[in-house]
């Protein structure tokens, strides 16, 4: 029987805590013809000694009831027939009321019969459709239960905490696959020959989240771990191979998890399975994982380097979650970050396992980090651990908080602790929990009896509090053997506004990590208070020194104009390593945004970074790089100049990295030509040489989609970009002619993503039409809408018009599908602008038109808006208004 712990339950919406359901038998029969199924859920429940009166309360969603009755397991009597049924839609519960009182401290056994509705909202039991070998459409179904959508397959307590086992049995058309959460009990033809009743052995103790049952038509591949797991990963028929590569990550990764937790994987089997619409990128249902397509099957002759690292990351992503997540469990949607936090950081881990010379932590410090401090440097970001009363607001905080400031923080504490400590902790955390409900303490003090710090005291203000702090250096004390730095802490926000006097209160308890040219110090301060003096030993009377090594901290540093000039030596001979020269940038871009730093003085940086040849470093560049040109071109004075420079610099790694791969290229390598060719296209497309070879290789590419060295998929939509901006009607035919002629969706994706760079305004309009007419799944019709608004200043206005315009359609569209999906339509068509009016005519717009599920979306696309065209103003008043400015670089 549940509790419920008074302060930090107050306030939440939960079912009565006097009924708790121990075990559902769960029976789905699916009508393909009128997608509908048919449904018979039998549960084991418990009541309380306070149990009173006559109902039974659960969740249910978009489901008819038929009856419902109980009787007591072991007594004698008759069953009661439930005498009414309620139905609350806003609350999503049904009761079900009794002739008499419910029976304390009982065991009632409780039989729902009803139906409900194979939607193509991709949440709860859903179908989709596919292509079968013979090119004909079909249908298969599949379930997508997290957050909120179990009640809408089965009556159930749909909350984390309410823990039970469950059984599923599945009757379907003979001719179909089927498959759940366990391996199977039985398989019985029935009468009539037609149909088959599968039943799947118990699961575990677990969430109602985590139920999951597919049913179609796959082939699949499958391979043993060295522990002993069967894995499986299905694919659509004919597709087998590109199963092969997510399989071979998901056998050594599940290995390498058994072996970091001391845990073996607690089922018998695992499956993954790609689906042909899914609303998110993957989903963690304990033992059956479903992925999008692209976020799983890989082509071995097409994919590009990009594509084999998103899916191993996606695959190690949920794979993390079988022990972090669906083991144990947090006991309510406010710490969501246990599961998502912990799951970032462990798919960076496991990637490095199986592939170290992809360099993933270097890489997570301009992914995820970066992320992470562009949202949560917002007044409309949230803490990590956010309250949460309404289990729906749980939709809103799957985001760049709980993914990837979790994902830092984890980063941070295993800086701290070292990975001895931190993993002994993980360990002792899993056991002791295991099949449980745990809130963030719990981990804390895990951690403190593994490694003896007061974690929970050194934690709190970094996931109890929003926001992070700015380290600033305001003195410096250089001798010829060390360096003695002061260093102030006050809270970030990205358009620099000025702090209340409470504001200016918020402290930090900050690790700081230093590096010089010899490496990282050994020993960690913490800076507790708002100013702290540190000490560093050098080796020279010019050394440098780097605050915040190896970007483990979730911070930004303001370094003085000497540090700056010292480590102009470290980032052009290379001694400062790849993620601290990258972050030296992305730091002093957010501190000129800020109005912390002149503006002159980073475009200056940037000078230093002419011979720069790092993927990991061209990140930022890139990300600096997108930003400023994203507020320049407001400014069409201000933003030609911009571009000659950016182009100078991207043709200056152009003539290093070439269009043709070399035998020598590693991964990273790899990943560079792309982004160049991808820089290419935004600053670069206009010069001759580019548009010549990107039309060149597009040419042989028409002749034969299948020639992967003239058009490499790392290159492709860069490339279809350049002759779509360079072209007219006629390449924007050929481009979108590839999207019907595609062998699978990671190759559509290139349409989808660069078909809006269309040079011509009345194509960007038909590309917009395209979004809403049906020919696109429901799960990528935003990409174009992003791909026309990222295309041209004037294109934003003409993104913002259509969705405006066709509002009531796309609404309609979506209906009740995953939020993601409209927070997405909203961004691609109404991010990117750099003006008070414009965020205030958005503002008004959503005031007129709400939609409440993507408020907090919509506030921090307004924000970023609001602090753009701040930027824009600062950078107005600045030399870089002047043309001498730029001449004289």
């Amino acid at each position: 029987i549940r509790t419920m712990a008074s302060s930090k339950t107050a306030g939440r919406v939960l079912l009565p805590p006097t009924i708790s359901p121990v075990r559902y038998d769960l029976k789905f029969t699916p009508d393909f013809e009128n997608f509908t199924f048919a449904g018979v859920t039998t549960i084991e429940l418990t009541t309380s000694a306070d149990v009173s009166g006559n109902d039974i309360k659960m969740h249910a969603k978009e489901l008819c009831f038929a009856s419902a009755s109980y009787v007591v397991k072991g007594g004698e009597g008759e069953g009661n027939e439930a005498e009414e049924i309620r139905v609350n839609l806003k609350a999503t519960t049904v009761t079900f009321g009794f002739g008499s009182s419910l029976p304390a401290n009982a065991t009632l056994i409780l039989t729902i019969q009803y139906t409900g509705f194979l939607n193509n909202q991709m949440a709860g039991f859903y179908r989709s459709s596919y292509t079968d070998i013979h090119g004909e459409s079909k249908i298969m179904a599949s379930t997508q239960f997290e957050s909120l959508d179990a009640r809408r397959a089965f009556p159930c307590w749909d909350e984390p905490a309410c823990k039970a086992i469950f059984r599923v049995t599945l009757t379907v058309p003979k001719d179909l696959d089927a498959f759940s959460n366990m391996p199977e009990l039985s398989n019985k033809t029935l009468a009539g020959g037609k149909k088959k009743e599968l039943t799947f052995l118990d699961t575990p103790v677990m969430s109602t989240y985590l139920v999951a049952f597919c049913i179609g038509e796959f082939d699949y591949v499958q391979a043993q771990t060295s522990h002993g797991v069967m894995v499986r990963v299905y694919t659509p028929p004919g597709k087998s191979e590109t199963g092969l590569f997510a399989l071979d990550c998901a056998t050594k990764s599940l290995d390498a998890y058994d072996d970091f937790f001391g845990i073996p994987y607690p089922l018998p089997k695992l499956d993954m399975v790609a689906i042909p619409e899914f609303a998110a990128g993957a989903m963690e249902n304990w033992g059956l994982v479903t992925y999008r397509e692209v976020e799983l099957l890989i082509d071995p002759t097409k994919a590009s380097s990009n594509q084999k690292q998103r899916v191993c990351t996606v695959v190690t992503h949920e794979l993390a979650h079988q022990w972090f997540g669906n083991l144990v469990t947090m006991t309510w949607w406010d710490d969501l970050w246990l599961n998502e936090g912990f799951a970032s950081w462990a798919e960076n881990w496991a990637a490095d396992v199986l592939f170290p010379n992809w360099s993933m932590w270097d890489q997570f410090t301009t992914g995820h980090l970066s992320a992470a401090l562009r949202l949560d440097a917002l007044k409309s970001s949230h803490p990590i651990q956010v309250p949460i009363n309404h289990a729906e607001e749980v939709e809103e905080v799957f985001d760049a908080i709980s993914y990837c400031k979790g994902g830092s923080v984890v980063k941070m504490i295993r800086a701290v602790l070292g990975m001895k400590a931190f993993q002994s902790g993980l360990g002792e955390y899993m056991k002791k929990h295991a099949y449980g409900n745990t809130e963030t303490t719990d981990l804390w003090q895990a951690w403190e009896e593994s490694s003896g710090m007061p974690v929970q005291e050194m934690m709190a203000s970094w996931t109890e509090q929003m926001g992070f702090p700015l380290v600033t250096v305001t003195g410096e004390k250089w001798e010829d053997d060390k360096v003695t730095l002061t260093l102030e802490q006050e809270w970030f926000l990205s358009d620099g506004s000025p702090l209340s006097a409470e504001d200016k209160e918020k402290k930090w308890c900050i690790p700081l990590l230093t590096c010089t040219a010899e490496g990282t110090q050994q020993d960690i301060i913490f800076m507790r208070e708002k100013s702290a003096t540190v000490t560093i030993p050098l080796s020279s009377k010019d050394g440098w020194v780097k605050l915040n090594a190896g970007q483990d901290v979730p911070i930004r540093v303001k370094l003085t104009s000497k540090m700056i000039e010292r480590l102009g030596l470290g980032i052009q001979s290379k001694t400062l390593p790849p993620a601290d020269r990258a972050a030296l940038l992305t730091d002093s871009y957010a501190l000129v945004k800020a109005g912390k730093m002149e503006p002159e003085s980073l475009i200056k940086l940037l000078s230093n970074y002419i011979d720069e040849d790092s993927y990991i470093v061209w990140c930022g560049i890139a990300d600096i790089l997108g930003g400023l040109d994203a507020v320049m071109s407001d400014d069409p004075a201000m933003g030609k100049n911009f571009k000659d420079l950016a182009r100078k610099i991207v043709l200056g790694l152009y003539t290093k990295v070439g269009w043709e791969g070399k035998s020598t290229d590693g991964h990273l390598d790899t990943l560079l030509r792309g982004m160049m060719i991808g820089l290419l296209s935004v600053f670069c497309y206009d010069d001759d040489a580019v548009a010549a070879e990107a039309s060149r290789r597009f040419a042989l590419f028409q002749q034969n989609h299948e020639d992967m060295k003239s058009l490499p998929s790392d290159m492709r939509s860069s490339v279809f970009k350049i002759v779509l901006k360079n072209g007219g009607a006629q390449e924007y035919q050929e481009v979108k002619a590839y999207f019907g002629q595609a062998s699978d969706n990671a190759e559509r994706k290139h349409v989808l993503g660069s078909l809006g760079h269309t040079s011509d305004p009345n194509l960007k309009l038909s590309v917009l039409e395209w979004t809403i007419s049906g020919e696109i799944k429901l799960q990528d019709f935003f990409y174009p809408m992003g791909s026309v608004r990222s295309s041209s200043r004037e294109a934003r206005d003409i993104a913002w018009t259509f969705f405006k315009n066709n509002f009531k359609a796309i609404k309609a569209m979506i209906g009740n599908a995953n939020a993601s999906l409209m927070d997405a339509a909203i961004v691609s068509c109404g991010g990117g602008f750099c003006s008070d009016e414009k965020a205030n005519e958005i503002e008004e717009f959503f005031k007129a038109n709400p939609v409440p599920r993507s408020s907090r979306k919509i506030q921090q696309t307004l924000e970023g808006m609001r602090t753009n065209a701040k930027f824009l103003a600062l950078l107005q008043k600045s030399d870089l208004a002047n043309d001498a400015f730029w001449s004289s670089l």
